[in-house]
């Protein structure tokens, strides 16, 4: 079905929900940062390792043996990786997650066979040259964390910095560099994370006072962010450690307050995975509540520093059935929106090529809808962020941000999530419009302005071309996504 008879079809139903929007006149809420769109390249695929196993072809529900399997280490030299990636640059690429907590770096030229005492696998001086190769041909400034698990302490138990040290000395030597570090992924979990039997709040306090002097001396020009925590609710049961524990302990202080959200646990760790979820306002809302938590715990530990969501997907574990699918556009774009309004500046998607929750295919690295939906946002939508006030309507999500490139132009953001009523958009203005649509929600292919995107000959990227919009009524069909640039705006914001 073309654009066109989409919209005719809009005609002659019923009135469709609707709101006014005068671009010229919305007001700045804020910037987020030229690397705001970012995306995670966990540890274990840099050294290869058992990460989360694919699906199985049928449904039946997965139990423990069931969650991981073996994986060679990503081709981060790969063209067609590359390719893709620098098309969302400026970004930040972060090598971290729950792995490497607990890896060892061999610095030498011929890594151990098997991790030492204390440590569960071997990051190579090649594979890191590839990290630090890979960051510099895509414009991605290095984002880490370091090894926390038994064999990075001394006798006392307390955190050495020897083998970070030895990381930012050989990236240094490389010509290369650590835009951030956190000290460790998750300390929420750390016990079930590879740090010591028994870790508290107390031995966070201790070991990262340890991290920040050392950081100060060792690599001033790093930022150091955190606690990169997951898992706190509204309400926290007493057990487990909580990220409020973490900030009250002393010693804290950091440039970047850092947390990780997901939606909900895949089956693969327990979750249920029900499809029916991913339209709804609550599970869009998700994103809101846990920033909420976060946000609170930002303004009484580190009052006023830029908050960074450094890990996020729409389910953890490797993602749901449906993340690789359109389906999951919806939540990942929205996510965006919302958090650009919030005033996160860094957001980082897990991941950008591995499990069911990454950009591209982890075999092919071929893009999924969340890559083209990425992309038209890299190219669409800039750092300032606009007001789109009381634009809403049932089901209708509206974002507006200045355009990256043009001179005064406004880009909306418009998401119509009811799977069967139409949604509209009055303009003042002439526009330039890019729908995102698919066949099947749950499916692999996209299609903007009713064109199937996929790469071209020698793995370019198609033509991003929008359709002249007359000022007016735009119809926006069920369950689309439509990005609405507008040249003429003259927004004095965007100038």
């Amino acid at each position: 079905m073309t654009i066109a008879l989409l919209i005719s079809a809009s005609s002659s139903t019923a009135h469709a929900a609707g709101v006014s929007i005068a671009p010229a006149a919305l007001k700045v809420i804020g910037t987020v940062d030229a690397r705001f769109q970012s995306y995670n390249i966990e540890m274990v695929e840099v050294t290869g390792g058992r990460f989360w196993k694919p699906y199985p072809r049928t449904m039946r529900a997965f139990d423990a043996r069931d969650r991981y399997s073996y994986r060679p280490p990503i081709d981060l030299a790969n063209a067609r990786l590359r390719r893709l990636a620098a098309a969302l640059s400026p970004a930040y690429v972060r090598v971290s997650g729950t792995w490497a907590n607990a890896t060892f770096f061999a610095d030498t030229e011929t890594p151990p066979a098997k991790p030492p005492a204390g440590f569960n696998s071997v990051l190579s001086r090649a594979r890191w040259r590839g990290v630090v190769d890979f960051a510099r041909a895509v414009d991605a400034e290095i984002v880490t964390s370091f090894a926390i698990s038994p064999g990075s302490r001394d006798r006392e138990g307390a955190w050495k910095p020897d083998q970070a040290q030895r990381l930012i000395d050989f990236t240094r030597s490389l010509g290369g560099h650590l835009r951030a570090a956190e000290f460790m992924n998750e300390p929420t979990l750390a016990t079930d994370n590879g740090a010591p039997p028994g870790y508290d709040a107390k031995a966070y306090g201790r070991d990262f006072e340890i991290f920040r002097a050392w950081m100060q001396r060792a690599a001033p020009e790093t930022l150091i962010v955190g606690p990169s925590s997951v898992g706190d609710a509204a309400a926290p049961s007493a057990s487990g450690i909580t990220t409020r524990d973490l900030l009250a302990a002393p010693g804290q202080g950091v440039d970047r307050f850092s947390y990780h959200h997901y939606n909900t646990i895949s089956p693969r760790c327990g979750g249920r995975d029900d499809s029916r979820q991913a339209l709804t306002e609550e599970w869009l809302a998700r994103t809101d509540a846990t920033l909420a938590i976060y946000q609170a715990l930002r303004d009484t530990f580190e009052p006023g520093k830029p908050i960074w969501l450094t890990e996020t997907a729409d389910a953890a574990c490797g993602g749901s059935r449906w993340d690789k699918t359109f389906l999951d556009t919806f939540r990942y774009l929205d996510q965006l929106g919302r958090l650009a309004r919030a005033g996160v500046q860094v957001v980082m998607h897990n991941t950008l090529a591995a499990s069911d929750y990454g950009l591209l295919d982890e075999k092919t690295f071929r893009p999924r809808p969340n890559y083209w939906g990425a992309l038209l946002w890299h190219r669409l939508m800039g750092t300032t962020v606009l007001d789109a006030g009381a634009a809403t309507a049932p089901g209708l999500h509206v974002y507006a941000h200045c355009h990256p490139a043009l001179r005064g132009a406004v880009t909306l953001l418009a998401i119509n999530i009811s799977r069967d009523g139409l949604r509209s958009l009055t303009l003042p203005l002439p526009s330039e419009r890019y729908t995102l649509r698919a066949a099947r929600l749950q499916g692999a292919t996209v299609q903007l302005n009713s064109k199937t995107l996929t790469l071209a000959a020698g793995d370019r990227l198609p033509d991003i071309v929008g359709i002249p919009t007359v000022p007016g009524t735009i119809r926006l069909a069920p369950a689309t996504i439509t990005y609405l640039v507008i040249p003429g705006a003259a927004n004095p914001a965007c100038r």
